[in-house]
């Protein structure tokens, strides 16, 4: 795979057997410097491969571009390592007609890291603005045992968790859950990112009718990053945090999260999910059974 990743010896302990050297597979993480018209705009760390994606994904998160016909052009600039070899960790945007240039005072000139996403934004309000598609309530509509079974066929598809079991993914679905698209990254939101901006490129944007399916938690930055690009439902493996839900809520959104095996947790607008109708005999769980993780 390249340099998506990289063999290094280590040593595994474990009581049965001691002290012995390995090898181990790990994913890479290298730094992308992301430039608008020749200026910085951001630096983001995350996993080579399919760098054009990220780009354009994390434009559409900034709300600066929502078109194909935003993104003029993508190409990798000048970026050596100490041997003077191409890293191909800077990319360039040219934003065409229609295209919202960010305020050049708001460029972020700071690290980004693999795990904090769009760390900047930190209000509801500022997404509503930024809005460009609405959500159709009927849109993203699957039935429940086909959401339930989206974690297994994203697992499937995991080639490079599968050799190196440290990355993230995010998997585009269409109703029936059929894969459209699976990125993976060591960054959680990079990974959507890069399924956003596959998106924007083929001029699939908006995303009305489909769901989005990630690997790990659901956090305030992902439901944004799905809301912008008119994905109806996001649903995680792991838990939501408080200001996802209340950004999903908010903007009508359906947020799952604890999708494994048989169970999910609909936090809101669960009404896109066909469920079966509840089985009298079985009774009615109390309050904080409904609340609780699997």
């Amino acid at each position: 795979m390249g340099r998506l990743t990289q063999r290094r010896r280590v040593v595994r302990l474990t009581l049965e057997h001691g002290r012995r050297p390995r090898e181990e597979t790990m994913a890479v993480e290298e730094p992308l410097e992301i430039r608008l018209e020749g200026r910085v705009f951001s630096v983001t760390m995350r996993t080579p491969g399919h760098d054009f994606d990220l780009v354009a994904g994390f434009l559409v998160g900034e709300g600066v571009v929502w078109e194909s016909g935003h993104l003029l052009s993508l190409r990798y600039c000048a970026g050596e390592d100490e041997e003077g070899r191409q890293t191909f960790n800077v990319v360039e945007a040219q934003l065409g007609p229609g295209a919202v240039p960010p305020d050049p005072s708001l460029d972020r000139h700071v690290y980004t890291s693999s795990s904090c996403g769009i760390c900047g934004t930190a209000s509801i309000d500022a997404v509503s603005k930024t809005v460009r598609f609405p959500l159709d309530p009927a849109g993203g509509r699957m039935r429940l045992e086909t959401l339930l079974a989206l974690p297994t066929t994203l697992r499937e598809h995991q080639a490079l968790f599968g050799k190196s079991g440290g990355v993230h993914a995010a998997g585009l679905f269409g109703p029936d859950g059929t894969l459209l698209c699976l990125r993976e990254d060591v960054g959680r939101h990079n990974a959507v990112d890069k399924v956003v901006g596959w998106a924007l490129r083929e001029g699939r944007l908006p995303l009305s009718d489909t769901v989005l399916q990630v690997s790990g938690r659901a956090s305030f930055e992902l439901v944004q990053k799905a809301r912008l690009a008119g994905i109806p439902v996001l649903t995680a493996v792991g838990a939501p945090s408080s200001l996802a839900v209340e950004l999903a809520d908010r903007e009508g959104l359906t947020l799952a999260g604890f999708s494994r095996g048989s169970s999910v947790n609909v936090y809101t607008h669960p009404d896109r999910i066909l469920a079966p109708a509840p089985d009298p005999a079985a009774g009615i769980p109390t309050t904080s059974q409904q609340g609780s993780a699997p």
